[in-house]
């Protein structure tokens, strides 16, 4: 169980902080609620505490995973279908799980197709809004957010 003051991600938001515990009613039903408050774009989510694992509510990024990070950056595409629908769509599954990894892999992966040609449209919002995740997600120092970016678009 988190307390406030926690720092969380929280899948499809990145990077936030407990900042309440709240007991509401809702459908009749009281339940027990964190609220979470996003940085970027003044964004507060709540999130029920009995499933809030399952909704993919986690610690932030823990320094040890910044190898992996960079790894997956630095790594060969993966196999992605060459119909956009069906890329946006596998795209956005990845980006639900939280799994950090998976978010960059849909960077490095976009930003390698970007490489062979023309990104669709909505596989540049993807890209900016896997990007932003990426690095919501480390909220960390100006020096790793540069290793990253020069990773991604290098």
């Amino acid at each position: 169980m988190f307390k406030i003051g926690d720092k969380v991600s929280y899948p499809m938001h990145g990077a936030g902080t407990i900042v309440d515990i709240s007991i509401e009613t809702f459908l009749g039903e009281e339940k027990k609620y964190y609220t979470i408050s996003i940085p970027v774009g003044s964004v507060q989510v709540k999130v029920p505490v009995d499933n809030a694992e399952e909704l993919g509510l986690r610690d932030i990024v823990k320094n040890d995973m910044k190898e992996d990070i960079i790894e997956t950056l630095e790594g060969k595409r993966t196999k992605m279908p060459s119909s956009w629908t069906q890329r946006n769509r596998m795209n956005i599954n990845k980006l639900k799980t939280g799994d950090i990894i998976e978010v960059a892999s849909v960077v490095r992966n976009l930003m390698l197709l970007s490489k062979k040609k023309n990104l669709a449209s909505g596989d540049r919002k993807m890209l900016t809004n896997a990007t932003n995740l990426l690095l919501r997600y480390r909220r960390c120092n100006w020096i790793y957010r540069y290793e990253v970016c020069v990773r991604v678009y290098n």
